[in-house]
């Protein structure tokens, strides 16, 4: 395990906050992880387990030890006539592990192409995008709680999952640290192309595996800002989920309104919101929202985390204002 003192945090963020960790725990191994913990339990450390770091905001220095995970590996562990079961180690690139299994021809993972982050991170957010969330493939997950050390596997129930939430973001945020997570996967595909895009990128294609997951990678960097350009945590508020009553109304003063049947509610388009409110391309300082989609907070520079927490803030108060609706971040704001 290597130990850096003072770490700078910026090239463990994706929105490139030059925040700073007391110490940074790079992680490759089990044995890592339990070294990184009695590290932690020895100096009295507060601790945060880090992967791609493109869900988090830093608005400040953290003060205790930052657990930088990267471990290695993919392995097929199952299989039978329809499924196939694999296991990701959580350092893994997320798009790197989905293209693994498309060229294998493993369906499941298609439609979350391009999504920035690690495996290990994935179920902790309950990841979704084009039709898809994650909880629909993950079989297991495997954790090592922070406290006894202990490892411990979690069903697909047990994780709780719901909309961009699990277990580990609510009842035990904080407490385990993901190391594997087993994935069954379509070895006889069942397509998925009920959002609209990909329905009109494929009308005239062959459907497969490989054709909806370069759909999904083209949309998403049309749409989206490349991290490595500029500095963003991707979606930076989840669209907010409301009683059929409420849309109805709304929907009466805003015909134009977005939004998708969720369950017996219905979910609305934050992306849309944010936009009608005025707020598409909007800039304070170095903080602004994307020009393509008024959903992702950029950094122009050289922002502080403060600063787009506050810009945030102010996306929060007007949409409110104008539609009575709040949005809630999706990123992680520390």
């Amino acid at each position: 395990m290597k130990i850096i003192e003072n770490a700078s945090l910026k090239p463990y963020n994706t929105f490139k906050v030059d925040a700073k960790a007391d110490f940074l725990l790079e992680i490759a191994s089990q044995d890592d992880v339990k070294e990184a913990i009695q590290f932690a339990k020895k100096h009295q450390l507060q601790t945060l387990v880090l992967g791609g770091g493109s869900n988090i905001l830093f608005t400040q220095n953290f003060t205790g030890a930052v657990f930088f995970i990267h471990n290695k590996g993919i392995e097929q562990v199952g299989e039978e006539e329809n499924f196939v079961w694999v296991e990701a180690a959580a350092g893994e690139n997320w798009h790197q592990f989905v293209l693994y299994c498309v060229e294998q021809n493993w369906q499941g993972v298609e439609n979350l192409s391009l999504i920035p982050g690690t495996v290990g991170a994935a179920p902790v957010q309950n990841i979704g995008a084009y039709g898809v969330e994650i909880r629909e493939v993950v079989e297991s997950v495997e954790a090592i709680h922070k406290g006894s050390g202990e490892t411990k596997i979690f069903t697909n129930e047990e994780c709780r999952f719901a909309y961009r939430n699990s277990i580990f973001k609510a009842e035990l945020k904080g407490q385990y640290i993901i190391t594997k997570v087993k994935f069954k996967l379509r070895k006889k595909p069942i397509y998925n192309i009920s959002y609209g895009a990909i329905s009109s990128l494929l009308a005239d294609k062959e459907i497969s595996i490989k054709a909806i997951s370069d759909a999904v990678t083209g949309i998403r960097e049309r749409k989206l800002p490349n991290p490595v350009l500029i500095g963003n945590c991707g979606s930076f508020f989840k669209n907010p989920i409301v009683e059929k009553a409420f849309y109805e109304k709304l929907k009466g003063s805003y015909p134009n309104l977005v939004a998708y049947p969720q369950h017996d509610k219905m979910k609305l388009a934050a992306g849309w919101l944010i936009e009608q409110s005025g707020w598409k391309g909007k800039r304070i300082g170095e903080v602004g929202t994307y020009e393509k989609q008024a959903l992702v907070i950029v950094n122009h520079g050289n922002a502080t985390g403060a600063e787009a927490k506050s810009f945030a803030q102010k996306i929060r108060n007007v949409v409110h204002d104008k539609f009575g609706v709040f949005i809630e971040p999706e990123v992680n704001v520390l």
